[in-house]
């Protein structure tokens, strides 16, 4: 039985300062490196139902959302992620009611002025 293993990085960033500590995940001869296989081995997870990680996008590597069973490979930074605390839609539709409203009080000032 051969074992082989990958260097990885985990990236904690679920609660206050992202925290990196390097991680090596030892893999046997049957197995494929996969994410959730080292979210297993690291200690983070259970399995793919656990409450832990049963909201969508809690986790990904450098920066992109992946799947499960998505692979991992040597190098690659496995990411934690806190829940979103604001939904980033939500915060654009309202800049942009803001502005929207900021040029009808702009227009309505000018055609005023020129009224007097």
């Amino acid at each position: 039985m051969v074992e082989h293993s990958l260097d990885l990085l985990l990236c904690d960033a679920r609660e206050g300062e992202p925290k990196l500590k390097p991680f090596k995940l030892v893999l046997q001869a049957n197995e494929q490196a996969t994410v959730g296989l080292a979210l297993m081995r690291s200690g983070v997870a259970f399995g793919p139902d656990d409450p832990i990680l049963a909201r969508k996008g809690c986790f990904g590597v450098f920066g992109k959302r992946k799947e499960w069973d998505s692979p991992i490979y040597a190098g690659d930074r496995l990411e934690l992620y806190s829940p979103l605390l604001i939904d980033p839609k939500m915060v654009r539709r309202k800049k942009a009611n803001q502005n929207q409203d900021a040029k009808f009080q702009a227009a309505a000032a000018k055609r005023k002025a020129r009224r007097l």
